[in-house]
């Protein structure tokens, strides 16, 4: 168990004067607390030879002042042990979540957000609670069960040995009981990230399950989790239930044969009232840390369960990060924007050799400051060659260069500084409008942000919002349709005046009239700075100074408008029929 602690103790020590003070605080509590049976033993022998008003005050004084004091170092504890859980859980999800956000997009394709979750929620909370009240309660019972031992032995050794009799059977029952506590709690856990990540995915996906009518379906099966969920945790609520009364009722055999044998003893002379009242009171008084035991052991498992699943996220380690970057690029480097793709082959599983390759042989150079555009079918890698540029996915050390140097060797905090993107699939947070559009430049001016939603033909009508552009966007933008939100991801790249501009298909979801009057501000935007275009429209792509037709992870053809039109190939027949298709809808 102890060895499942060992990814806590560098947190650990970021506090160990803390948890010093703390323990100091919890030795002195329970010695002072250890002699409250004293003073009544004292009390109780003294009283019997002689009662004065004096004496009364005396040890009632005694008594309340062994409580008030033994109540501020509680307080401490308390304070310092739980306060230092808090700050530890502070510093594990702020690790968690920055290591979270190095993670690359393969990471996420193949984990469930939901998982992911409920480990920085419940098991994270079952941490905390292992740092902070395991550890506090299993002190305070180590230390006062050793104290009150010591006097017991003191009073008589025969009944205390013949009191704690009971107790080696408490210990062998947590021991068994533990180890099943750790195994259903993990897979009460499992069963919660299950839950979480069917919620999440009916939350994200609400507007998709009400089109198909598939409400009762989807709350059936979540019925069906949550009923196996509440049966794993029932088990464990039985296990629990067993583990306390079983342990009161060995305190209370202990008990019963401390007064049936201590009430001998006095009878025989061999001990004094005093010494039999403060004896039961020793044997009352651990009553809470015997019962305390059975829930530091229910924390302790729990806690071991969820550090491991934690440590399984702090160790994942970024498929893509800076281990071939060269230090001595500045981190305000500004590139020119030249792209080269040298025989690039890419899978998105290189380490199988029987995943399909996505791109082929890909040779293709894109001067900076130049535009190129990529049309071709679905699934022919047209994303795929753009991620890459991004290293949103990581291609072949070698294959990718920028500015006559490999991608790798730039920090992706620089190259990404340097691109624009507006991917294929549009995300807007849950903020306004105006804190979406200036995501990348946090300290944009709003004149710059209104510059740059003109720029996407988008200002006019966020305008007429009531609340304007600080209009709040619905999760994922569900507020917005299709083509405002593409229009707001395009003015967030605009904005950032990258040296290189992405755009993947991001015009898809707007009108012909609309697209035109936005190429044309992008038109000036774009001069002097690299462009990427991803279209399936011929009006998209026809004045870019290259066109790269992509057939199955292959450049198939490769040219301006009027070249490739000349070919007769795959570009003209793309042409021919999306001119048909206008003639047709004019027609009709």
């Amino acid at each position: 168990m102890f060895k499942d602690l060992q990814p806590l103790l560098p947190y650990m020590r970021r506090y160990r004067r803390s948890y010093f003070w703390g323990g100091v605080s919890v030795v002195l509590s329970n010695l002072i607390w250890i002699f409250f049976p004293q003073v009544i033993r004292v009390a109780i022998d003294d009283l019997n030879i002689g009662v004065t008003e004096r004496k009364i005050w005396l040890y009632a004084s005694l008594l309340v002042a062994v409580s008030l004091t033994k109540g501020v170092f509680l307080f401490l504890t308390r304070w310092i042990i739980i306060g230092i859980s808090r700050e530890i859980e502070f510093d594990l999800r702020n690790d968690l979540f920055l290591q979270l956000e190095r993670q690359s997009a393969a990471y996420y394709q193949e984990h469930r957000t939901g998982d992911i979750m409920a480990r920085m929620t419940n098991d994270l909370n079952a941490v905390r609670m292992l740092l902070g009240p395991a550890i506090m309660y299993s002190a305070n019972t180590v230390l006062f069960s050793v104290g009150a031992l010591f006097f017991l032995l003191k009073i008589s050794p025969f009944l205390t040995l013949v009191a704690l009799v009971p107790l080696p059977l408490a210990s062998i029952l947590v021991q068994a009981m533990g180890r099943k506590i750790h195994e259903r709690f993990e897979r009460i856990q499992a069963m919660f990230s299950d839950i979480s990540a069917q919620a999440q995915e009916n939350f994200s996906g609400a507007r998709l399950v009400r089109a198909f009518a598939q409400e009762e379906a989807q709350i059936a099966a979540f019925e069906k989790s949550n009923r196996e969920y509440i049966r794993r945790g029932l088990r464990l609520v039985q296990l629990m239930g067993m583990l306390w009364p079983t342990l009161e009722f060995v305190l209370g055999l202990a008990m019963a044969i401390s007064l049936l044998v201590g009430g001998h003893e006095v009878l025989s002379h061999r001990i004094s009232v005093g010494d039999f009242v403060a004896f039961n009171t020793y044997m009352l008084m651990l009553t809470w840390p015997v019962i305390a035991l059975g829930w530091v052991v229910n924390l302790f498992q729990r806690g071991t369960a969820s550090v491991v699943r934690i440590d399984e996220l702090l160790k994942a380690k970024p498929s893509i990060d800076d281990r071939d970057a060269d230090p001595a690029v500045p981190a305000d480097l500004t590139l020119r924007g030249e792209i080269e793709f040298r025989n690039l082959t890419f899978s998105y599983n290189q380490d199988d050799r029987h995943t399909a390759d996505v791109l082929h042989n890909v040779s293709l150079t894109i001067p900076s400051g130049s535009s190129l555009a990529l049309v071709g079918p679905t699934g022919s890698g047209k994303s795929t060659l753009v991620n890459l540029i991004a290293r949103v996915y990581d291609a072949v050390p070698g294959s990718i260069l920028m500015d006559g140097r490999p991608i790798r060797e730039y920090p992706l905090d620089v190259l990404r500084a340097n691109i624009g993107f507006v991917p294929q699939e549009t995300f807007l947070f849950s903020e306004t409008i105006r804190g979406n559009i200036a995501f990348g430049v946090p300290h944009a001016t709003r004149e710059e942000v209104w510059r740059a939603a003109e720029a996407a033909h988008i200002r006019k009508e966020f305008e007429e919002f009531p609340s304007g552009f600080e209009t709040m966007v619905g999760e994922r933008g569900l507020t917005l349709s299709g083509g405002q939100k593409q229009r707001s991801a395009l003015a967030r790249a605009i904005l950032r005046n990258p040296r290189i501009l992405i755009l993947d298909d991001s015009l898809a979801s707007v009108d012909t009239y609309t697209e035109e009057q936005i190429l044309e501000e992008l038109r000036s935007i774009m001069r002097g700075r690299t462009t990427i275009l991803i279209s399936h429209r011929i009006s998209t792509v026809r004045h870019a100074d290259q066109i790269a037709v992509l057939i199955a992870g292959r450049i198939a053809e490769l040219g301006t408008h009027d070249e490739l039109l000349a070919r007769n190939g795959h570009y003209a027949s793309l042409f021919q029929k999306q001119l048909l298709e206008e003639e047709l809808s004019v027609t009709s």
